[in-house]
């Protein structure tokens, strides 16, 4: 039997400990030992809304004990980092190796865990702007997991980034991240026209914010909605976007981009990134997995920056 964690409305944080049978491999899937895993804030709300008893978990990184039967993937001892729709939260997965990506020695299980989700979507909402040369991008949300690892990639694209931040302090988190520009306080998210218009919007909030930055998109801009942290629904301005044509609202979800797209060899390419110092990791918070109550409620009451990592003994 292995420990795994598994949705429970009588525990603290609706998340409870549980043995169940080790997982049993499809053909193409690659038994693995899971070390650390990510938190995503997304995934904590899910687990803390569920009723009913789920196994949550999407980013792991670990060691494979068994490889794919189609011979196909990371073989026996290979260090990976890997991305599940369920149940990364185990001391054993099983996983698909079309989701599994081989990492370095020098990359830690918690840096590589912190890939999939936050460092896909961010890469994968950048490619949404095409080449991105000398274009103008605003990224909300710049502060957490997916925003800091955006504004690092932006940078290296040569694009002028505008971000957002709560306070002074959180500003200059982004500024190190690469931002040319940071737009402090939420409320004051019409400033963001001085700098644009926008051929790139990267908008986690929703709300009255997604329907304030769809008017700065520039002529065939492209506004990639990836959350609603204020709101689950926008009042947007239909003659606006309509008499300005050319510009496209586009809706992310990454289980639906992560079919169409080399999930394997985009998290080598992270990985690389991280092991090049092109791309860093901001690690707010590194505790054992026993822990799991006390740091999913502080990621959800946003009480630190950047990612929370949980490691497994």
């Amino acid at each position: 039997m292995i420990r795994t964690i598994v949705t429970d409305p009588l525990a603290p944080s609706n998340l409870a400990f549980k043995k169940v049978a080790p997982p049993q491999a499809m053909p193409w899937e690659a038994l693995v030992q899971v070390k650390a895993f990510s938190l995503n804030r997304g995934e904590i709300k899910d687990a803390n809304d569920s009723k009913a008893s789920s196994r949550p978990g999407w980013d792991f990184a670990g060691i494979v004990i068994e490889p794919a039967k189609s011979g196909t993937g990371p073989q026996k001892g290979a260090r990976v980092v890997g991305l599940l729709p369920m149940g990364a939260w185990s001391e054993q997965v099983a996983a698909p190796v079309a989701m599994l990506a081989e990492i370095p020695e020098k990359l830690t299980f918690a840096e590589a865990a912190t890939l999939p989700v936050a460092g896909l979507t961010a890469l994968y909402a950048l490619r949404k702007g095409g080449m991105l040369l000398g274009k103008r991008i605003f990224i909300t949300g710049s502060t957490g997991g997916v925003g800091l690892f955006a504004h690092q990639l932006a940078a290296q694209s040569g694009a002028f980034v505008v971000g957002t931040a709560s306070t002074e302090e959180k500003a200059e988190l982004v500024r190190e991240a690469g931002s040319d520009e940071v737009i402090i306080g939420y409320s004051a998210i019409l400033s963001a026209r001085q700098f644009g218009p926008y051929d790139l919007v990267i908008d986690s909030v929703g709300g009255n914010t997604l329907a304030a930055l769809l008017p700065q998109l520039a002529p065939q801009g492209v506004c990639v909605a990836l959350g609603f942290s204020s709101s689950n629904t926008a009042t947007i301005d239909m003659m606006n976007l309509v008499t300005s044509g050319g510009k496209t609202l586009y809706s992310f979800f990454l289980g639906e981009e992560a079919t169409r797209q080399a999930v394997a060899d985009d998290l080598s390419l992270l990985a690389r990134l991280v092991i090049e110092k092109r791309l860093i990791p901001r690690i707010e918070v590194e505790a054992n997995w026993n822990d799991i109550a006390t740091v999913a409620r502080d990621l959800k009451e946003r009480k630190f920056s950047g990612k929370a990592v949980l490691h497994i003994d």
